[in-house]
């Protein structure tokens, strides 16, 4: 049975992949296929308003909350000779500009993005920014009273804090991010021995972000690293919680910052449709998608023109970490080996 439910998934997979014309030829042509590692519920309504827009047949590859990015980007990795896909929309800026390294992607400097600082750009333009999520710290009120909880990463090691920390397993999706960062802004030693001293302090190592805010909510844990849309929701349905922005203000040093992680989107080089892929390209990039984006799941536009919802994270009075977007996806795979090892030691 199981066998034959795998042949079942392959064969509805290669449908989806490989539509075919009235003469069994494939229409690659009339549709566009964009791998996205953002969560289903937000990253399709707009890549059905893209198609609905441009008139394009839009469709969107899924992978799981656990394992998001990495999955897809090992698939493109893997297909590089005789690519599926037409654009890459990734959660954050690392797994964009490893692609970049593999050469994967093609360069394509949208119109579109005009009105996004440079900052959140690849230089030669196989990846451009467009709205941001940041790491947060979810606290239940329940459990941590107002102006009681952690103010930096380095309170999370505290005794008072001990077994009392969620983290969302770092060799995936915006943790993994997240880390990559450290080590950019703290250097490789001092970002581990922060994930060491947590550990030693009963750190709770979970699956997702997702897993992160049922913790917090739920009080198995007062408090949890997750990214601010997972916080939204959890405080648009009435979970007792609470998101606070870390390392705003470290004395006597100046602050660390807190983490801001922008989407990306990249062409697939060699894609079967690039004509109708820059479309929807553009369509990503556009005032309307970070607006849908700011309402739907609370993450912040970078074009300054797109209004920003009272329940959304202004980047104009945060204090935000330092990070080379182009040269995270190095640190990433530097790291990696050593932080497979953090994860499944005893």
């Amino acid at each position: 049975m199981k066998t034959l439910c795998a042949y079942c998934y392959a064969f509805l997979l290669a449908l989806v992949l490989t539509r075919c014309g009235p003469a069994g030829n494939p229409v690659d042509s009339q549709r566009v296929v964009v791998y996205t590692s953002v969560d289903r519920i937000f990253s399709e309504p707009v890549l059905q308003r893209a198609a609905q827009i441009l008139d394009v047949d839009v469709i969107g590859v899924y992978d799981t909350e656990e394992t998001k990015s990495t999955g897809l980007v090992n698939r493109l990795i893997a297909k590089k000779e005789n690519p599926d896909g037409d654009l890459f929309w990734s959660g954050d800026p690392a797994r964009a500009a490893l692609l970049k390294v593999e050469g994967i992607t093609a360069a394509y400097d949208s119109p579109a993005a005009a009105p996004i600082p440079d900052a959140f750009k690849d230089p030669d333009r196989h990846w451009i920014g467009f709205s941001a999520r940041t790491r947060v710290l979810l606290a239940n009120t329940d459990l941590v009273s107002a102006g009681e909880e952690p103010k930096n990463i380095f309170d999370l090691t505290q005794a008072k804090w001990k077994g009392q920390v969620a983290i969302a397993n770092p060799l995936f999706g915006t943790t993994s991010f997240h880390m990559a960062a450290l080590v950019q802004a703290l250097g490789e030693e001092e970002a581990f021995r922060w994930l060491d001293n947590l550990r030693a302090n009963g750190v709770r190592l979970v699956s997702s972000n997702g897993e992160v805010k049922r913790q917090v909510a739920s009080g198995s844990v007062a408090v949890g690293l997750t990214d601010s849309d997972d916080a939204a929701e959890a405080m648009a349905d009435g979970q007792p919680v609470r998101a606070i922005l870390l390392d705003q203000a470290r004395e006597p040093a100046p602050p660390l910052g807190n983490l801001v992680i922008p989407n990306t989107v990249s062409l697939i080089e060699g894609g079967p449709n690039p004509e109708d892929a820059r479309k929807v390209f553009d369509f990503l990039l556009s005032a309307e998608t970070q607006a849908l984006l700011a309402a739907s799941c609370a993450q912040a536009p970078l074009d300054p023109a797109v209004a920003v919802p009272d329940n959304v994270v202004s980047l104009g009075g945060l204090v935000p970490m330092k990070v080379d977007y182009a040269t995270c996806a190095e640190v990433l795979q530097r790291i990696m080996t050593r932080l497979d090892t953090w994860v499944n030691q005893g």
